[in-house]
């Protein structure tokens, strides 16, 4: 038989494994390591520096960019080492990934234990690692240049692609979990889509939220500084006014702040529609612990702000936002055929 147990644990191990990277990512940007390891070698680079030479090499290519030079030329040997390990990190998960998804697909494909169907879906998700790769590389190099920082743009584009990635695994595990057709509401289906929609847009505002450092300003909840729903600097930082939306810390986070409620009021909207429904005791269960992640995610993301966003409590927020996107994946399966 075709698309077995074994296939769905290789999958189930990619979903974990993407997981891993996104944790590990949202660390080695809020540690500020993305731009420790400033030349990219595929092969040679998965191991890090051995000796005091080697670190040294390493450190002296590092002073030659923007990020030390206009923000760490404070730094020592051993404070170049602590950011160092976070990227290598992030970048020798990354190589594992693509080898875990790799290895198993050829052999899987050799011995005929793919169904056509698995074949073309897993196709897409090695395009789509491949992708998240290119888009790692693409956004480390933006704060090579002239700017001790990554283009916020290119980070959201490299956060978004690894989510929906995690996602279409999860879904392709999905189809073979579940293989049977079932009967659906395509109204309420639809509902599910355009939750999902929200999500992924407030997922990239977050990620324009990270880019920016905005999470460390009008550290405030339920209003911005001063007391105001909207602060005067929402929409004067940029011109023309839009800018502000996507590029200006104070109209980044009024974006991601706002979204908030609205990501909140479509699930809750979603929970009280299926009271409505016959339900399976599955699509129960996807909705009931969509309700009570979207609550708790929504309380991360306040306390996250009004501390400043500590390490901690950032990364815990990003984990958070995966199990979301994760249950409502899990929802949508439930309800599409």
């Amino acid at each position: 038989m075709k698309d077995n147990r074994k296939v769905i644990i290789w999958l189930l191990t990619g979903c974990v494994l993407i997981f891993i990277m996104v944790v590990v990512g949202g660390i080695t940007r809020l540690t500020h390591s993305g731009l420790s390891i400033s030349n990219y070698k595929l092969i040679s680079g998965t191991i890090p520096p051995l000796n005091e030479v080697e670190w040294q090499e390493a450190f002296e290519l590092y002073k030659q960019y923007p990020e030390y030079q206009k923000l760490n030329t404070s730094f020592t040997l051993e404070d170049f080492k602590d950011i160092y390990f976070w990227e290598w990190l992030h970048r020798v998960i990354g190589r594992f990934i693509g080898l875990v998804f790799i290895i198993p697909f050829l052999f899987f494909l050799i011995t005929k234990q793919l169904s056509s169907s698995t074949i073309k879906k897993s196709i897409i998700l090695l395009v789509l690692g491949g992708f998240q790769g290119f888009l790692g590389w693409y956004m480390v190099k933006s704060g090579l240049v002239d700017r001790p920082d990554v283009s916020h743009y290119r980070l959201a584009m490299h956060l978004s692609t690894a989510f929906i990635t995690f996602a279409y695994t999860l879904w392709v595990a999905l189809d073979l979990i579940y293989p049977n057709r079932k009967e659906i509401d395509r109204s309420f289906r639809n509902l599910v889509r355009v939750t999902m929609g929200i999500l992924m847009i407030q997922i990239i505002w977050g990620a324009f939220v990270a880019g920016l450092d905005a999470g460390w300003i009008h550290n405030h909840w339920p209003l911005m500084n001063d007391g105001k729903f909207i602060h005067e600097t929402v929409t004067i930082e940029q011109t023309p006014v839009w800018k502000n939306f996507v590029e200006g810390k104070s109209g980044v986070q009024f974006v991601h702040r706002t979204l908030a409620y609205f990501v909140v009021g479509s699930i809750a909207l979603l929970w009280f529609r299926s009271r409505r429904l016959v339900l399976t005791v599955l699509q129960k269960q996807a909705l009931n612990l969509s309700m009570v992640l979207v609550l708790l995610q929504f309380m991360l993301g306040v306390f996250t702000l009004l501390l400043q966003v500590p390490v901690w409590l950032g990364v815990l927020h990003q984990v958070m936002a995966f199990f979301l996107l994760a249950s409502l994946t899990f929802t949508l399966h439930r309800f599409t055929k």
